[in-house]
């Protein structure tokens, strides 16, 4: 029995993965978290054999949560999702760890197949983006800027450019406000930015965020 954590911030969308996994005999659904925090939580409580966890969540979000669930247990098994499907966002996750990164766009079957390889070990990606990284379709400048921010930075960025606030940065990722200002001038030094609105039209340019 494959035991999972399921990390969401919508609970719609937990109530579906829940049902999809639950009608697999092999799979069983451990516990459910809203948030990045509730996650490292359930996670340090339960050690389910792998995390199913959403990347874009309020709060810590999904890749600190990772960050923090591998400082505590580096054999973690980590299976990100995110909305996007652009290589950019499975580089980062996987570079923090993550076993494995599948698009929302994905199958049903998809998610009960990337469960089941990594909870044997195994990496998974879906074949179309696992041969755009292989191909290495970021050579685009504006993406090989962004992939010259540090990990801490791109989150930063990826926040700055949803509209987050300096302060509010700080309070979510648990740091100074002027360790924040700090990232934010690198940030803008590495992209040409001048401004946090010109950094929301970089991440929309790039397809990071929407409109």
């Amino acid at each position: 029995m494959i035991r999972v954590l399921l990390v969401d911030d919508h609970a719609v969308v937990r109530t579906g993965f829940r049902l999809l996994l639950q009608a697999h005999p092999e799979i069983s659904v451990v516990a459910e978290a809203d948030s990045g925090e509730a996650a490292y939580q359930r996670y340090l409580e339960l050690s389910p054999d792998v995390v199913v966890m959403d990347l874009a969540m309020p709060g810590m979000g999904g890749l600190e949560a990772l960050r923090r669930i591998r400082a505590h247990h580096p054999q973690a098994r980590v299976l990100t999702l995110s909305a996007h499907d652009d290589p950019l966002h499975a580089r980062r996750a996987l570079r923090e760890g993550a076993r494995g990164f599948l698009s929302k766009r994905s199958a049903p079957e998809a998610l009960l197949e990337a469960i089941t390889a990594v909870a044997a070990g195994q990496r998974y990606l879906d074949l179309k983006l696992a041969q755009q990284l292989a191909l290495g379709e970021l050579e685009h400048a504006g993406k090989s800027a962004v992939e010259q921010l540090t990990e801490r930075e791109f989150e930063v960025f990826m926040r700055l450019a949803g509209g987050a606030s300096v302060q509010r940065i700080a309070e979510d990722l648990k740091l100074s406000a002027s360790t924040v200002g700090t990232h934010l001038y690198n940030i803008k030094q590495k992209l040409g930015a001048s401004n946090q609105a010109e950094l929301t039209l970089i991440a929309v340019r790039l397809g990071l965020i929407e409109a």
